[in-house]
């Protein structure tokens, strides 16, 4: 299997000189479908919220920003709603510093730093979709890179889950899933 990350930010043109015959997929919520399915921001629904039997998000994005706990204001249970791929992300100096991310609803739950909620709510969030909304699209996506070179297109490249200067990249994830070789629990 030949699968490999670019930014979405760069041209067209580059790309497909950078990668002559790669089948490029933009992974992002602004690709096309199936392939805008894989991107954090698309409402799935029914992503289980840690520790809150119940609770469901729309997308792991949602989940992630509304797990987000600032200085001035804690979880915002309105961001498991969104279904319009927009308004999910929080930050602002209104909010403060942004403290960590509970794991779970209640303000007695846990609050992990930044390492800590990337394993504890990212990646199961993440994981939990490619399992159980994109089976299909997984097995669609396996069966094009054994055929050929393939590009998932991010916003983000970083794919190292312990790097934690910079965002993860989701479609390093996926590429992981692909391959079977997920990040190990820690």
């Amino acid at each position: 299997m030949q699968i490999h990350l670019d930014s979405r930010r760069k041209k067209p043109a580059t790309l497909s000189r950078l990668w002559p015959g790669a089948k490029i997929l933009d992974v992002t919520s602004k690709g096309e479908i199936p392939w805008v399915r894989f991107s954090p921001f698309f409402p799935h629904g029914g992503i289980p919220i840690p520790n809150t039997p119940g609770d469901f998000a729309q997308s792991v994005e949602g989940l992630w920003q509304g797990l987000k706990v600032f200085e001035n204001e804690g979880v915002d249970a309105s961001r498991w709603a969104i279904t319009n791929m927009s308004g999910i992300k929080r930050a602002g100096r209104s909010r403060g510093k942004v403290l960590g991310h509970r794991h779970g609803v209640t303000s007695t739950a846990p609050l992990l730093g930044y390492r800590d909620a990337r394993h504890q709510i990212y990646l199961p969030a993440y994981r939990w979709i490619l399992e159980h909304r994109l089976a299909g699209e997984v097995q669609q996506l396996r069966e094009l890179a054994s055929s050929g070179l393939i590009v998932l297109l991010d916003y983000e490249t970083n794919d190292d889950v312990e790097n934690l200067a910079s965002p993860l990249s989701h479609a390093a994830l996926l590429n992981r899933y692909v391959e079977g070789s997920w990040p190990a629990k820690s």
